[in-house]
């Protein structure tokens, strides 16, 4: 995607200044895995309130080793989208992360592989918008898969949607929504390209 990637290692997420960084996301599971996020979680919440845009893919609730996630309260739970070929709608079609710096359509959702996605919030603290929303045949609606806020200065997303195997397979509408995701905190109004 032409971005500038660094990998931060414990010595870098207890160590090193994050306000170089623009964006910083988190891997699937990070939370479940990474002992030194316990101890990062405040400098993470920091580098957002400073004007950062933090990233969170999918975390499995039994697992989490900090007591919140994110800057406000979110419940995370075992709730997926399994079919792959689900509808998935828009909460508010205005939202920031559906317009820029490209336009999302139903057509982004085409073509995505195994799933939607998996570890849904199933509760949040207001201050979320919740983007999507979506369900598997005969199952009741999720919107928990995608969760956006403002907190300070910085952006907070939660990402539960699958992708470790979109952007694997290729898929264009799926690098087209995480672009959108790491360009949130450069829109300030613009128009959709």
């Amino acid at each position: 995607m032409g971005y500038k990637v660094t990998l931060l290692d414990d010595h870098a997420l207890e160590e090193s200044d994050l306000s170089k960084f623009n964006v910083i996301i988190t891997g699937i599971r990070a939370y479940d895995t990474r002992d030194e996020l316990k101890f990062a979680q405040p400098r993470l919440m920091k580098f957002v309130h400073d004007g950062g845009t933090l990233i969170v893919q999918y975390v499995r609730p039994r697992d989490v080793k900090v007591d919140d996630i994110g800057p406000y309260p979110i419940t995370l739970s075992d709730k997926r989208i399994t079919d792959e070929t689900a509808v998935m709608n828009f909460v508010d079609p205005n939202q920031q992360l559906l317009n820029f710096p490209n336009k999302i359509t139903e057509k982004d959702f085409n073509g995505w592989v195994q799933e939607r996605g998996l570890y849904f919030a199933s509760k949040w603290d207001s201050s979320y918008q919740p983007i999507l929303s979506g369900h598997d045949p005969d199952e009741s609606n999720l919107e928990g898969g995608l969760l956006f806020t403002h907190y300070g200065k910085g952006i907070y997303i939660y990402t539960g949607l699958a992708w470790f195997r979109q952007l694997p397979a290729g898929n264009p509408g799926a690098y087209r929504i995480f672009a959108n995701m790491i360009s949130a905190g450069r829109y300030h109004g613009q128009k959709s390209k």
